[in-house]
């Protein structure tokens, strides 16, 4: 069992930025990537980014040049820095951690808000 613990979320306006973290106990040793999705109002649960221990990277599209994701391995933490914050960026964003590839094992956290006003 892993847990994680995120936290960061908020309410920011239109061009802001904001830091979410996202802390992994439990079983770590199982862990060789993390990352971070989210789900709008309405819509399915999209891949925001992940990141390996080894620091491969990967993100989608919509978010790319404005998100970072990084990771200290040392603390078993995930970071995303969201710069450009767009309205559209609004939701429930989810850090998981897992056993790539496939993500064959995979835990959850609860879910952290960001709300982006215009």
């Amino acid at each position: 069992q892993v847990q994680l613990v995120e936290s960061g979320g908020g309410l920011v306006q239109a061009g802001g930025s904001l830091r979410l973290s996202c802390a992994a106990s439990g079983s770590i040793f199982a862990i060789n990537a993390m990352g971070w999705n989210r789900q709008a109002p309405g819509k399915q649960r999209e891949l925001v980014a992940t990141i390996t221990r080894g620091g491969s990277t990967n993100y989608a599209g919509s978010v790319k040049g404005r998100f970072t994701i990084s990771m200290d391995n040392a603390k078993n933490t995930v970071y995303l820095q969201m710069n450009s914050l767009k309205p559209e960026d609004t939701a429930v964003y989810y850090c998981n951690a897992g056993t790539l590839p496939g993500w064959s094992f995979n835990s959850w956290g609860q879910g952290t808000q960001v709300t982006v006003s215009s």
